[in-house]
């Protein structure tokens, strides 16, 4: 019953190809179905002024579409003069769904910048960036312990992301673009490696929803973030 003849509870095709970039501290290509999004991440010996003196670390995201990502162009952001609220909402999700994973006491006054670049976009963008962009901060705070500049590892714990949307009656996990677009009910789910939610975002397109089936919705969260963190861990390790 689905456009892509998945079936309910099962997930597009994940690919990750680390290193991608020669100079970012950590870079990852993230591939899940045909939404494409490039996560390089930059260390910096500085943090933000409003906690400089603080000993503690500083993770944050920028967000941004090339301009054939989609299927007509978009114009760049920056040639408008300014960024769009969609992208601010979604880079500001990223950095804070990256840094409930990270002790910044361990990480110490350092800023990791996490810049998610989606290259080709089938839905998803956002859960892929923050899947992603773990991946690409792993492996730059990896470099950290390694050189002995961090001596007591800051993550805590993996952050992985998912949608999950109810179509056509039915909830369904990891929408694609034609499933999101017809879809009643559509959310994304952020949790870490241990099970525990960061944020749930949902909303009802056109039809509302019970409590059963947001705990529908749950399970399914649950289950695919399940698979994505042992891809992280498969990569990182």
């Amino acid at each position: 019953m689905r456009p892509s003849g998945r079936k309910l509870d099962e997930m597009r095709a994940v690919s990750v190809e680390t290193g991608f970039t020669k100079h970012a501290e950590g870079s990852a290509l993230i591939k899940v179905g045909d939404t494409h999004v490039l996560c390089t991440a930059t260390i910096e010996d500085r943090v933000p002024p409003f906690i400089k003196g603080s000993g503690l670390g500083w993770v944050t995201a920028e967000y941004g579409m090339l301009p054939r990502a989609t299927n007509t162009r978009m114009r760049r952001e920056s040639a408008m003069g300014k960024q769009g609220g969609r992208t601010i909402e979604i880079q500001r999700l990223i950095g804070r769904a990256l840094r409930a994973g990270v002790d910044r006491s361990a990480l110490g006054e350092r800023q990791i910048t996490v810049d998610c670049d989606v290259l080709q976009a089938d839905g998803g963008t956002r859960c892929a960036s923050i899947t992603g962009g773990w991946i690409a901060l792993h492996l730059a705070v990896n470099k950290l312990i390694k050189s002995g500049v961090v001596t007591s590892d800051p993550l805590v714990d993996p952050v992985a992301a998912i949608s999950c949307g109810i179509y056509a009656g039915q909830p369904l996990l990891d929408l694609d673009y034609p499933e999101d677009s017809e879809a009643g009910v559509d959310g994304n789910f952020i949790m870490t490696g241990s099970g525990k939610l960061i944020e749930v975002q949902m909303s009802a397109e056109g039809s509302t929803y019970s409590r059963d089936q947001m705990n529908n919705l749950m399970d399914l969260a649950e289950k695919g973030i399940s698979e994505l963190v042992e891809i992280q861990k498969a990569v990182t390790t």
